[in-house]
């Protein structure tokens, strides 16, 4: 763009207008003065898990809200500015104008995270497929994609679980991804990611497909009542940790195993040297897991009634990843196509990812 005209003012303050309405801003102001009315209470601290997640809702409520009216106040003025500016001058201002969109185009992807658990954090898991070593390989191929994913968007991991592979790679590996919409971005990534390369295992270098499984779950609170399961439920195991050797570990059988007998659910957790720690995480991912069922399976039914289409979830093939004979890794749900798999497998999945926001 060289040149701003009348026109492009008023549509970018019918887009701002828009967004403000998308967002309901006049409810997000009521939510935050009843979150500050909370945190002055005598017994806020009272439950300082509680305590700290209020606190953090409100800090982020409060530079939402100030972003959004920023955001008015600079289309105000880049009005302003065009209204008294000479023809010259108005290509001077061409870069306020841009400043302006992109920072319209980040709040636009917040009306497509708008999910009951897309603001939590994730707990994202990821299962080698058939194929013995080569699939332990893409597996841990896929840990550093989203490790650096995770780094891109400023997101903390803490790895909860691991199985290493028999030669190489890992069998599984399950991390909490902390960070703000974490699960909203990604929780489309699961699915089966398939791998197609030249096989760096054998020495005839012969083609190779690789298939391994992601499973993104939402990080539901310690104070989320949602989910109530019974201990009679509950089939518990404790193993010697698979993790960093030492004396403590072959003396304590710290990691822990839930399987949740209604429904064959199994979660693992061994992050932490103390079985009961362990155990309270693996109980937080089993409700998470359960909950997430819970919401799936209501959906399932509504779409059903409605008779609308239902894509596979679990299980199905999103996303290919060739390496060889040309290069290409394509999205199969959104279409979106990137024929630079290295830069992909090194954490850049932006296009990815908000294009799944609209799915």
């Amino acid at each position: 763009m060289k040149h701003l005209y009348k026109t492009d003012i008023t549509e970018i303050k019918e887009m701002v207008r828009q967004t403000i309405q998308d967002l309901d801003l006049e409810k997000k102001k009521k939510n935050l003065k009843d979150l500050q009315s909370q945190s002055i209470q005598p017994d806020f601290w009272n439950e300082p898990e509680q305590a700290k997640n209020t606190l953090s809702e409100i800090d982020y409520l409060s530079k939402e809200i100030e972003e959004v009216e920023n955001l008015e106040k600079d289309v105000q003025e880049l009005e302003e500015m065009f209204n008294i500016a000479s023809e010259e001058e108005k290509e001077d201002i061409v870069e306020e104008y841009k400043k302006i969109e992109k920072k319209l185009e980040e709040f636009t992807k917040k009306k497509y995270l708008s999910g009951k658990y897309d603001k939590n954090n994730a707990i994202l898991s990821i299962h080698a497929g058939q194929g013995g070593t080569e699939a332990q390989d893409w597996a841990e191929m896929l840990l550093r994609m989203y490790s650096k994913c995770c780094e891109n968007y400023g997101w903390e991991i803490n790895i909860l679980h691991s199985v290493l592979g028999t030669e190489a790679g890992i069998t599984s590996v399950t991390m909490e991804i902390k960070g703000r919409y974490a699960y909203g971005y990604l929780k489309k990534e699961t699915g089966t990611h398939r791998l197609v390369r030249q096989s760096p295992f054998n020495a005839q270098n012969l083609r190779q497909t690789s298939f391994a499984k992601v499973e993104v779950i939402p990080k539901i609170k310690e104070v989320d009542s949602d989910v109530d399961i019974s201990e009679k439920d509950i089939e518990f195991k404790a193993t010697r940790s698979s993790g960093p050797g030492g004396q403590h570990v072959n003396k304590t059988s710290s990691a822990v195993t839930l399987k949740h007998i209604p429904t064959g659910i199994t979660v693992h957790c061994s992050e932490g040297r103390d079985q009961s720690q362990n155990r309270k995480i693996a109980m937080n991912i089993l409700k998470s897991k359960l909950l997430l069922k819970r919401e799936e399976e209501k959906e399932k039914e509504i779409n059903k009634l409605k008779g609308e289409h239902q894509i596979p979830g679990w299980g199905t093939q999103i996303r290919n990843y060739v390496l060889h004979p040309y290069k290409l890794v394509k999205d199969l749900r959104t279409n979106i196509e990137k024929t630079d798999p290295e830069n992909v497998l090194d954490g850049n999945l932006d296009d990815f990812l908000e294009a799944q926001l609209k799915i």
